[in-house]
This record gives C-alpha cells, structure tokens and sequence, in this order.
C-alpha cells in the first residue's frame, strides 16, 4: 500500500503536467525507501523499479503496459491487471495474502537498493537503450558510440 505524501508527490507532479513515468517514480523512491528502513528487501534493484511500477499503475498512473517485445508476456498481462485494478477502484487487501507478500519480501536482502546496485542498474539500462539506437556501434571498450552520416564528414 502506498503512502499518502507518495500519492499526493504524484498527483502534484500530474498538475505540474508531468510524465506519467516521472509520476511512477515517487513510488518507485517509495520502494527503495522501504527496504532501506528494513520493512522488507527485494532480490535486485529491477525488483523495486517493478513494485514500484505496479503500484503506480494501481494508484491510477497513466502509465501504459510495457510494448511487446519488451519484457515476457506474463510482465505485459501483469501491467494490463494493474491498470483494470486501478480503474475499478481501491480494493481492501486480503490479509493473509498481505501478510504472507511481507513475509517473502523480508527474506529478501537489503543491499539491493543500495546507491552501488542502484547506479550499476542505471547503468546497465542506458547501456542497453543506446545498443538498441539505430546507428550505434560497440567501441574496442565495450561502449557504444554514435555514427557519423557520411555528409557531415564530408567537406
């Protein structure tokens, strides 16, 4: 369940005219301030961006399903559950089901949101959409630089 200042940090960023990922990242932050207090872990910095994500989506964040191709079909259905839940409405949480969630997430580490991993995530993801841009080459250093056209050397 999210907190209210996140929700209110999202709305605020909705009427400041926002993207809908800019407003997901609140949860996000949320998240990652979470495990970082101990009240559960996660098993990998893209574990967090996920919950975080979902919760997004269920707050009401227009925020639309990965594009196919982009992640598992399973992801893809998850988002599009998230985003019929949030159109629903809230729903009161299952209490078991809750409690057996914050149960499995506390066996999870802690150090998986640290400012290391969190920095390795990003960039391994910035890696990976600049290898993914038309026109990008891998360097002898294993980074990706961008091709010149022919008629800007040409003089």
């Amino acid at each position: 369940m999210p907190w209210k200042t996140t929700i209110k940090r999202a709305r605020k960023a909705k009427r400041a005219g926002k993207r809908a990922t800019t407003q997901a990242g609140e949860f996000i932050h949320e998240v990652i301030e979470k495990v970082r207090r101990g009240k559960h872990g996660v098993r990998s910095p893209r574990q967090a961006i996920a919950i975080g994500l979902s919760q997004a989506r269920r707050a009401g964040v227009e925020l639309p399903p990965p594009v196919k191709g982009q992640t598992s079909e399973k992801t893809r259905r998850q988002a599009e559950r998230d985003i019929a839940r949030a159109r629903k409405g809230p729903v009161k949480p299952s209490r078991k089901r809750s409690q057996a969630r914050e149960k499995a997430l506390k066996r999870e580490p802690k150090s998986t949101v640290s400012h290391r991993a969190l920095s390795k995530q990003a960039r391994s993801a910035a890696a990976r959409r600049r290898s993914a841009r038309p026109g990008t080459k891998k360097t002898s250093t294993g980074t990706s630089t961008r091709r010149r056209s022919r008629t800007a050397t040409k003089k």
